[in-house]
């Protein structure tokens, strides 16, 4: 029979995710708020303090928790460093507190309390032994005075003044709590670097750095380009698959089912003579080559994410070696890839219920470790909502148990449910639909889920505009300022966006007739590109991500908040630092063909302005400033000039009795 004199209750307890069978994800230095809803029978009070560690620690640490009304209580601790942290709660009926309680009531109805200070009295000498037993001497001298203090001939005014000021907390943080509840789950939360939460990607082939658009570029071109690319406020340098190619089955120019002698191939067709997933492309350069890249790379502030793609073309060494990893067909061919009506005959998929699978598991841990240990901290995962969930909790938990500064990106666009999942078992970032929502009300409600939800514990979205598979369909029609509607969309509503380049900041649009895919694709051929062009992006996208990096409010995305507009065609919205001091309002044009005006409304009090005083507004794109005056306010932005605002906010403007010579 378990206890039955613990008498308090805990539940309600947030967050967790799934009743704590998943951990909760933070940013270190994040202070993690705890809520639990705690009570008791009767009208005795109740105290509470929040445990947390690392998870390797032996011992807990603790926070008293507060109670905020109604029942619920609030603790915070701080997350010192990446990995995984653990987090309960105690609970107790404080009969010290319930005494001073009963004290406080009894001395203001005028009956004599001299029973009730001899009982916190003895309680603190009782508590002063406790400590000292503890070896905590200093407690013990400081809960001695308190009791000391009430022992002596003070009049009974200040008695009881003492009773009720005596060192409850000390008193709580000493005594043995044999009658408290604990609650009956660990929690977790997986605390990762800043990058995992606040970051600008930029995805490149590098085999198109070539001059011409014939000769193979290499990892020597990209370095030439980092200067360009950190200039351009980028801190992640995504690279496509870069290992040997395969050649059965090749994919031409568009997708073609047949190549010519001189198409490269897809990328994602890993795998060739010459090796497979721990190898690279002999056109890209040598192993040393790759790992200067990585080192110049962090020179310049950028980091190398790569593609982690667990396919193989028809030619990797793991067909030939482990016929097993793969499933064959009646007639004694391998099954490739496909999702119909597309076919992927260059690519085959391993075959996870393969009875060997915990040696392909292992196999494929030792390509993540290997590349790790070229310097590669970062891993951009193709589709990996066609592995096994269980594949995916392992193969994190392993890596980040040894290098909890990995991050790993899900590029799985698919259903909701799915891609949550697989935020949950530890993907630190996932692509999202934000691609495809294009209307204010689409906007406005994915951002709630994102954001208001219980999704916001464990789903870290990263916008990206385009893809080298997507060309979505308003870029394609919308011409240089739907580019720039989805640029300033992305990069502000989300802490981590990312564009695939160059063709984004060069307006490319031309698509394959009634798709949303590239014409003449760099998937299946090397292209050539003049970065410079005429009408390109550059200096915009630099000027967004230094707006990015300088306004601490867009370093999450859990903070936008949206408000009214008399026209539909205009989407307004705040972000806020979380310490209030950094204040930007975004107003973006969703109509990229039409000039669009209307009035926004300002919650004047929420951002801290005074009723009926003005405010500045700074636009930090175009730097003009000018003031505003009341809660509804006109504006009007035309797409061939600017589509977009991003408004930093004053909420109070400098008068003459600020300045010293008015003193």
């Amino acid at each position: 029979m378990s206890e039955g004199r613990k008498r308090v209750v805990i539940e309600g307890v947030f967050p967790q995710v799934d009743c704590g069978l998943y951990p909760v994800k933070r940013i270190c230095g994040d202070e993690l708020t705890v809520k639990a809803d705690i009570f008791c029978d009767g009208h005795d009070e109740v105290s509470a303090v929040l445990l947390y560690r690392v998870e390797t620690e032996q011992s807990w640490r603790e926070e008293q928790m507060k109670h905020v009304g109604n029942d619920r209580w609030e603790g915070s601790f701080v997350l010192r460093s990446t990995g995984v942290w653990q987090y309960t709660i105690i609970a107790w009926v404080d009969h010290f507190k319930s005494w001073q309680k009963d004290l406080l009531k009894k001395y203001e109805d005028g009956q004599d309390v001299t029973v009730e200070l001899d009982m916190i009295r003895d309680q603190l000498k009782k508590a002063a032994e406790t400590a000292a037993g503890n070896g905590n001497h200093q407690a013990s001298e400081r809960l001695h005075g308190a009791a000391d203090e009430l022992s002596s001939r003070h009049s009974p005014e200040q008695r009881v003044a003492l009773g009720l000021i005596s060192e409850g907390h000390l008193y709580s943080s000493v005594i043995d709590r044999p009658l408290a509840t604990r609650y009956h789950h660990e929690l977790s939360v997986v605390v990762e670097r800043e990058k995992a939460g606040f970051s600008a990607w930029y995805e490149l082939f590098p085999r198109s750095l070539g001059t011409d658009g014939k000769r193979h570029g290499t990892f020597r071109d990209c370095e030439e380009l980092l200067p360009e690319l950190a200039g351009m406020g980028f801190d992640v340098l995504y690279i496509p698959p870069l290992h040997p190619i395969g050649s059965t089955n090749r994919k031409g120019k568009n997708n073609a089912p047949t190549a010519d002698p001189d198409d490269p191939g897809s990328p994602w067709a890993i795998g060739a003579i010459s090796g497979g997933h721990a190898q690279l492309h002999p056109e890209l350069g040598t192993m040393e080559d790759f790992e200067s890249l990585v080192v110049k790379a962090a020179t310049h502030g950028l980091e190398i994410a790569l593609d982690l793609a667990f396919q193989c073309s028809p030619d990797h060494p793991y067909v030939r070696d482990h016929p097993e990893w793969f499933f064959w067909r009646p007639d004694g061919t391998v099954q490739f890839a496909e999702n119909p009506p597309k076919k992927y005959q260059d690519i085959i998929p391993f075959y996870f219920e393969t009875p060997d699978w915990q040696s392909l598991w292992q196999e494929l841990k030792r390509v993540v470790t290997f590349w790790i240990e070229k310097g590669i901290r970062i891993f951009r995962v193709d589709n990996p909502h066609t592995k096994p969930f269980p594949f995916w909790e392992w193969l994190i938990g392993e890596i980040r148990r040894d290098y909890p500064d990995v991050i790993f990106l899900a590029e799985a666009f698919t259903r909701p449910k799915v891609m949550y999942r697989l935020a949950k078992l530890g993907f630190s970032q996932s692509y999202t639909y934000f691609t495809w929502r294009t209307t204010r009300d689409e906007l406005t409600a994915y951002l709630g889920e994102l954001t208001r939800s219980e999704v916001r514990e464990f789903f870290r979205p990263n916008f990206w505009p385009n893809t080298p598979d997507i060309l979505p369909m308003h870029l394609q029609y919308g011409g240089r300022p739907a580019f720039i509607i989805r640029l300033v969309l992305a990069a502000t509503l989300s802490s981590s966006y990312g564009i695939y380049g160059p063709v984004f900041e060069l307006g490319i649009n031309e698509a394959l007739p009634g798709k949303e895919e590239y014409l003449d694709a760099e998937k299946y051929e090397i292209r050539s590109w003049d970065r410079n062009a005429p009408g390109n992006l550059k200096e915009l996208i630099t000027t967004i991500n230094r707006i990015r990096r300088e306004n601490r409010a867009f370093h999450s995305t859990y903070n936008v908040t949206f408000y009214e507009t008399d026209n539909d065609n205009l989407i307004f919205y705040s972000k806020v630092s979380r310490d209030g001091g950094n204040i930007i309002l975004v107003v973006v044009n969703l109509d990229p063909t039409r000039v669009q005006g209307g009035r926004l409304h300002v919650p004047l009090e929420q951002l801290g302005v005074a009723p009926g005083h003005p405010y500045l507004i700074h636009d930090l794109i175009s730097d003009e400033k000018s003031i505003w005056q009341g809660a509804w306010n006109f504006i009007e932005l035309d797409p061939r000039r600017m589509p977009a605002r991003i408004f930093q906010i004053r909420p109070r403007l400098r008068h003459e009795a600020d300045f010293d010579y008015y003193m």
